[in-house]
């Protein structure tokens, strides 16, 4: 009767627990267990998105910001170049612009190594959007400002509240250097560090993490055929998903020729600057994701893999 006892005390405890983690959010409607979404620690804003980002030139960034092997977010619109230091997205995660004459949310998340650039207008309504400190599958959590709902950066689309099953429209972004970014993109504005909030963007929080095999939250499902930080670029192409490993990509000349669900791609690698993207017939930037193994395969477990061989 004691152990009875202490089970539905602890089972009592951990739904209290989730009902205190969630509140500030809609949970009304979900799409993902509830018991799956965990606590990554800092709390609702307690990593403040960027609401009204300011940008310098180039020239500046060269100066006082980046040197030639920082890694960036590059972005390009009707012309317009931006490019998001990976280390000032380390501690912020979000950073909500507008480029082009479209309204944009910037996602990264540390913990999956995944930069994915959205178009914020969902049902004809732009969003904005803040970091709410939740994780699923290890990957962020983001939640809009207007509806409070819950949204898997890597699903991309709302697992939460009144929004749930909306989904966000992936954009095509560059993981590149700087370096090799302001070359192809001279007149780049680049995301200043003048964010409002004191911190040291040369100091990385999650030193190692990139090397270790170890993750810092679990996941439902996991594959063993490359080191789980193993970088990868993976694409979703209707109902066909594949990744390229950067290993594998490197074994072969680029740029590499497939066809995905009878369309024909591209995949470009560099590996002096790490930076792999997919074109198509046209030559057109494919929407793609690149992130750690681990994190592509939690999200599409039905994957397809590109091997050298």
């Amino acid at each position: 009767m004691l152990k009875q006892t202490g089970k539905y005390f602890l089972k009592s405890l951990y739904g209290l627990c989730v009902v205190v983690m969630l509140c500030g959010f809609d949970t009304t409607r979900h799409s993902i267990p509830i018991d799956d979404i965990y606590d990554g620690g800092p709390g609702k804003d307690g990593i403040p998105a960027i609401l009204k980002p300011q940008f310098i030139s180039a020239e500046e960034a060269d100066k006082t910001l980046l040197k030639k092997d920082d890694r960036v977010l590059g972005y390009v619109h009707n012309g317009h170049a931006r490019a998001y230091p990976i280390k000032i997205l380390n501690w912020h995660e979000i950073v909500n612009d507008r480029v082009g004459g479209t309204s944009l949310v910037v996602t990264y998340c540390p913990l999956c190594g995944t930069g994915m650039v959205f178009d914020a207008q969902v049902k004809g309504r732009n969003l904005t959007f803040g970091v709410s400190g939740l994780l699923y599958q290890s990957d962020m959590l983001l939640y809009d400002h207007q509806t409070k709902s819950l949204w898997s950066q890597i699903k991309s689309e709302a697992v939460t509240g009144h929004l749930t099953g909306s989904r966000l429209k992936l954009l095509s972004s560059t993981h590149t250097n700087w370096a090799s970014w302001k070359s192809k993109h001279p007149k780049t504005k680049v995301l200043s560090d003048n964010t409002g909030y004191q911190r040291d963007y040369d100091r990385d929080p999650y030193q190692g993490y990139e090397t270790s095999e170890r993750l810092m939250f679990g996941v439902s499902t996991k594959s063993r055929k490359y080191h789980p930080k193993e970088k990868v670029i993976g694409i979703e192409l209707g109902k066909v998903t594949k990744a390229y490993a950067f290993s594998e990509l490197s074994k072969v000349d680029s740029p590499v020729k497939d066809v995905l669900g009878k369309i024909p791609v591209q995949i470009f690698y560099d590996g002096n600057t790490r930076t792999a993207v997919i074109r198509n017939k046209n030559n057109r930037e494919l929407p793609s994701v690149v992130g750690f193994w681990f994190a592509w395969y939690v999200f599409h477990p039905e994957t397809r893999i590109f091997s050298a061989r």
